[in-house]
């Protein structure tokens, strides 16, 4: 009975430097699943806003053969959105741990 049920793979906690790194390098997709209003006031260079509220596989953009990362305000909504990918039945197991605010913390650039 106890084999029956397979934990699901924990999320991939990334740090800002980490996430920083493999974007100069070209390794990741950042997907910030913030709302567009948020986005617009500050953003990560490179970062492709696709909310959390309107997320699902066809809304998701095109790897291309990156990680896709997801990324959000503290951390909260990044994790929700690797569960709902997962749902999808998408391979999507990596987030920002902190979220922009960790990122800004951490002295890194954003684009307002």
């Amino acid at each position: 009975m106890f084999g029956l049920f397979k934990a699901k793979d924990p999320v991939v906690n990334l740090t800002p430097q980490e996430v920083a790194e493999r974007l100069k390098t070209n390794e990741i997709l950042l997907v910030d699943v913030r709302e567009p209003s948020e986005f617009a006031a500050e953003h990560i260079k490179g970062a492709v806003n696709v909310p959390l509220s309107r997320l699902s596989a066809e809304a998701l953009p095109e790897t291309k053969g990156r990680t896709l990362v997801m990324q959000c305000l503290a951390g909260g909504r990044s994790s929700q959105g690797v569960n709902t990918c997962r749902g999808f039945g998408l391979g999507v197991d990596h987030h920002m741990q902190g979220g922009l605010n960790a990122w800004k913390a951490a002295g890194l650039p954003t684009v307002r």
